[in-house]
């Protein structure tokens, strides 16, 4: 493999689907309690859904995506917000 060229890396999902998960995962992780950024970033970092609550289907609704579905619209909202 060569590491001289960029590769380049296309998105599969409209980022409404990734950003819809991800606050339905946050919010459901805020009401039981539980930290929403650490619980988020275990997922994202593991891939162990265990991060991820059952309540409001949050587990099942994040899982229909892909973790780099999701990376990818943190960094679009990151950037966004950078101006």
């Amino acid at each position: 493999m060569s590491f001289d060229h960029t590769i380049k890396f296309s998105g599969r999902v409209e980022d409404s689907e990734s950003r819809r998960a991800l606050l339905i995962a946050f919010e459901a992780l805020r009401v039981k309690g539980y930290n929403p950024i650490n619980q988020i970033s275990g997922y994202l970092i593991s891939g162990d859904p265990a991060y991820i609550t059952n309540h409001n289907n949050a587990r099942n609704i994040i899982r229909s995506l892909e973790r780099d579905e999701l990376i990818e619209e943190l960094v679009r909202a990151y950037m966004r917000d950078q101006g």
